[in-house]
């Protein structure tokens, strides 16, 4: 059975599709409907729906508050890698390198194959060096994947 955390996410990204990329969503209604604390939601919304992973949260606090997920579209394949590969100048943890993977998949940039190959490369026990070096080689390895990436895409 999926943990709580995985039925949460199921749910938003439901909604996400069914309304467009862009939902709004009050916190403590959720929270009842899934018979969880607030914070239980919160936890979803940081690690789930992050900007690694192609989406922007906003919230407004307050009797009337709500929280908005946006799902951030990519225009062009080529500045979306480029834009990536600028970011990452030094250390990657795992969780955000991917998510990075995810949002490239999701946005059909790479295939499953490679999805898959870039997640066991770029994974702890793969790596097998302690903190803080694994996650300085983790963002060389993912940033390197990422330019070959954009030179083939620029050859096409």
């Amino acid at each position: 059975m999926a943990s709580l955390s995985d039925q949460i996410e199921k749910y938003l990204r439901r909604l996400l599709k069914n309304y467009e990329g862009s939902v709004e969503i009050k916190r403590n209604q959720l929270a009842n409907d899934f018979n969880c604390a607030p914070s239980q939601i919160n936890y979803v919304l940081d690690t789930r729906f992050s900007v690694e992973r192609g989406y922007v949260v906003e919230s407004q606090r307050g009797g009337g508050g709500y929280i908005r997920i946006i799902k951030i579209k990519i225009s062009s394949e080529a500045e979306t890698l480029k834009k990536i590969i600028s970011r990452i100048n030094g250390p990657l943890s795992q969780r955000e390198a991917t998510g990075i993977i995810e949002r490239l998949y999701d946005n059909n940039v790479i295939e499953e194959r490679e999805k898959y190959l870039m997640d066991v490369a770029v994974n702890r026990r793969v790596i097998g060096v302690d903190l803080p070096y694994r996650d300085f080689i983790r963002g060389r390895l993912l940033k390197s994947m990422l330019e070959v990436f954009l030179k083939f895409n620029n050859e096409e």
